[in-house]
C-alpha cells in the first residue's frame, strides 16, 4: 500500500456517478450495449486496482461536509433514473433477452454502488439518509439488510453467529444460501425483539411495511407493464444481491474474535479484510477501508483511514472474480491467513 495520499474531495467521489450516468447512455441505445459497457467497466476497475499510480491511498477528511452527503444522495436519484430508463427499453424491445440483460446491467449498478450507498446512508443519523437507505435496498427487494446489517453483522462480525461472516474453508458457492437465509431470519428475529422490548406491535414495524411494500410494488409492475418488467426486476435485484453477499464474503473471510469468558472481544484492526485502492475506493464510497469502519461505525466514509490490518491481494472489483473461482481464491487467500499474526 502506498504510503503517500491524495487530497480528497467531494469532487472525487463523484466520479463514482460515471457508471450509472454511462449505463443508461447504453440502455437507451442498446440492452446488449449497457450489458457490455457494465462488463468492461467491472473488468477496467479490477485492472485498475493493479495501476501503481492509482493505487495511491485518499486522505482521509476529518470532517466531511454536505457536499460529501450529497454525492450519496445524487446517487438515489441516479438510480431512479437509470431504473426508470430500463423499463421503457424492455418495454420497446420486447423481449426476453432485453430484459436479462437490462437486469444484469442495472442489477450491477444497483448491487455495486446502490447498496453499498444504502449501507453507508443506513450509517447516518440523519432521518432522511436513513429512508434513503430503506428505499435503495427496498428497491432491490432486500429491505431486511436495513435490520439484521446494523443490529445483527456489526455486532456479531467475524463470528460463527454471523450468517454474513464466511469461515475458512468456506467457498463462495457454500456461503450464499448459508447468508441469504441465516440473514432474512436473523432480520425478523431482532425485529421482534426490538418491537417486544419497546412495547411495539408490527403495525410499527419498518421492516413489516417495506416488505409488504415490495410485494405489493412487484405486483403493481406486473400488472402495470407485464411479465417481461417483472423479469427485469427480478432478475436485477437477484444479481444486486448476490453482488452484495459476494461482498460480504471477501470482508471478513477465514477471520474470527476469540471468546474469552463467554463473550467475544472487541471488533479489532484484524477481523476484516481492507483494499486501499484509489480509484475502487471512489467507485464505493471507501468501504474497502473495513477495519476503521466496523471499529468506527457512525463514521462519514470520507473520513474512514487506511489501516494497517489484513490486507487483500486486490481490491473488490478483483476479489468479485477470485472469490467465484474457490480452488484460485483459496489458493490466494490461505497464504495471507496463515501469516497474519496470531491472535
Amino acid at each position: 500500500m502506498s504510503t503517500a495520499a491524495l487530497p480528497a474531495s467531494a469532487l472525487h467521489f463523484c466520479f463514482a456517478w460515471l457508471l450509472p450516468l454511462s449505463v443508461a447512455a447504453a440502455a437507451w441505445r442498446s440492452p446488449a450495449l449497457a450489458a457490455g459497457l457494465m462488463f468492461t467497466w467491472q473488468v477496467g476497475l479490477a485492472l485498475a486496482e493493479h495501476v501503481p499510480r492509482w493505487r495511491q491511498a485518499l486522505a482521509p477528511v476529518p470532517l466531511p461536509g454536505a457536499g460529501f452527503i450529497a454525492v450519496l444522495r445524487v446517487h438515489v436519484l441516479l438510480q431512479a433514473a437509470l431504473l426508470a430508463i430500463a423499463v421503457a427499453v424492455v418495454l420497446r424491445e420486447g423481449s426476453v433477452m432485453a430484459a436479462l440483460l437490462l437486469g444484469l446491467a442495472v442489477g450491477s449498478i444497483a448491487g455495486g454502488q446502490g447498496i453499498t450507498f444504502a449501507h453507508e446512508l443506513g450509517h447516518s443519523r440523519s432521518r432522511l439518509d436513513r429512508l434513503l437507505g430503506w428505499l435503495l435496498m427496498g428497491s432491490v427487494c432486500y429491505a431486511h439488510f436495513m435490520v439484521e446489517h446494523y443490529r445483527g453483522h456489526h455486532v456479531r462480525a467475524a463470528t460463527a453467529a454471523d450468517p454474513a461472516s464466511a469461515r475458512r474453508g468456506e467457498s463462495l458457492w457454500r456461503f450464499l444460501p448459508r447468508t441469504l437465509a441465516g440473514s432474512l431470519t436473523s432480520a425478523w428475529r431482532l425485529e421482534s425483539l426490538q418491537l417486544r422490548q419497546r412495547r411495539r406491535g408490527w403495525l410499527r414495524s419498518p421492516l413489516a411495511w417495506a416488505s409488504v411494500a415490495q410485494v405489493a410494488w412487484l405486483v403493481l409492475l406486473f400488472a402495470a407493464f407485464g411479465p417481461l418488467v417483472l423479469l427485469f426486476w427480478l432478475v436485477m435485484s437477484a444479481y444486486a444481491i448476490f453482488l452484495l453477499e459476494t461482498i460480504n464474503y471477501i470482508e471478513h473471510y477465514g477471520l474470527q474474535r476469540r471468546c474469552v469468558g463467554g463473550r467475544h472481544e472487541p471488533f479489532g484492526l484484524g477481523h476484516a479484510w481492507n483494499a486501499d485502492h484509489c480509484v475502487t475506493n471512489l467507485v464505493l464510497a471507501n468501504l474497502q477501508r473495513h477495519s476503521d469502519h466496523h471499529m468506527h461505525a457512525w463514521k462519514p466514509y470520507a473520513a474512514l483511514a487506511p489501516l494497517p490490518g489484513p490486507q487483500l491481494p486486490t481490491g473488490y472489483a478483483g476479489c468479485l472474480f477470485l472469490a467465484s473461482l474457490p480452488w484460485l481464491w483459496f489458493r490466494v487467500m490461505h497464504p495471507r491467513l496463515a501469516a497474519l499474526p496470531a491472535a
